[in-house]
């Protein structure tokens, strides 16, 4: 009964995963098929193995230059989003009065807001500070990664000020004994124990920024300070889509992201559970 039972789960299990990978295996396996082949059939493997739609993606895509503005976008808002919001967070939960508590319960209602719904306002707000101000928020890297930063706080300071709850105060009244400074407290002390939760934070937030389109798409209007997706959606015409050099755009723009998480993922799980439950 229980090798049934555990055949059944089994089962289960690799349906389920059959039904998740699909996708991806219709994208890879279209990227190698010319036109025709593609529309007779999209299950089929490619009659011939060619790399040729990959190449025409590159270029089309300006593949490097879309990459180094995804890198920098990406790896800079992160950057900020860790440091700023572990620092918020240890405040919050060390200061811990009614000002605090306040704080943080703000930080967790902008979680419920859907970004629909700020988006006309936000980009309103860009131009009157880009037309009046003089400081380019808008069709530049450096106001996409600020907006970033803004959208992406909340849940950090969610997830780290529950594992900050977890670290013994002792801790840090030792190292101010021994003459350390505030910011050393938390640099030497705290910083470093938060490392399941600042995994985890990067993860999800390398996941967010490299893979979003809305954001980037009201932002930048250059084909210079295009990101992947933006890049990538230069496949779909308003007439036609080059579906081929679509599924080899999208099979590219995917691959950083995977050898990122598969590198990661053990810190995911162990730091959501930290972060949230502590």
């Amino acid at each position: 009964m229980a090798k049934a039972k555990k055949i059944l789960i089994n089962a289960i299990v690799l349906i389920l995963c059959t039904c998740y990978l699909f996708p991806i295996y219709i994208v890879i396996v279209n990227s190698f098929k010319n036109r025709s082949e593609l529309y007779e059939n999209i299950l089929a493997l490619p009659e011939k193995l060619t790399f040729e739609y990959y190449a025409k993606a590159l270029e089309k895509m300006s593949f490097l230059n879309a990459l180094k503005n995804s890198l920098v976008v990406t790896l800079i808002s992160i950057a900020i989003i860790v440091v700023l919001a572990s620092m918020t967070a240890w405040m919050m939960v060390r200061v811990n009065n009614k000002i605090s508590k306040l704080l943080f319960l703000v930080f967790v209602s902008t979680m419920l807001i859907p970004f629909q719904t700020l988006m006309m306002p936000l980009m309103q707000e860009m131009g009157w500070i880009r037309d009046n101000l003089h400081i380019p928020m808008i069709d530049h890297l450096g106001g996409l990664i600020y907006m970033n930063v803004g959208f992406g706080a909340s849940m950090a300071v969610f997830l780290y000020h529950g594992f900050v709850k977890s670290i013994p105060i002792s801790l840090e009244e030792a190292a101010t004994i021994d003459g350390c400074t505030r910011l050393g407290v938390f640099w030497k002390i705290v910083f470093p124990m938060l490392k399941p939760t600042t995994v985890t934070v990067v993860i999800l937030d390398v996941i967010w920024i490299w893979n979003d389109y809305l954001l980037p798409s009201l932002v930048l209007s250059s084909k210079a300070n295009r990101t992947i997706p933006l890049s990538t959606a230069s496949f779909f015409g308003q007439f036609t889509i080059q579906w081929n050099m679509a599924m080899a755009g999208l099979t590219l723009t995917i691959i950083p992201v995977i050898i990122f998480y598969l590198c990661a993922q053990k810190y995911i799980i162990k730091g959501v559970a930290a972060g949230a439950v502590k």
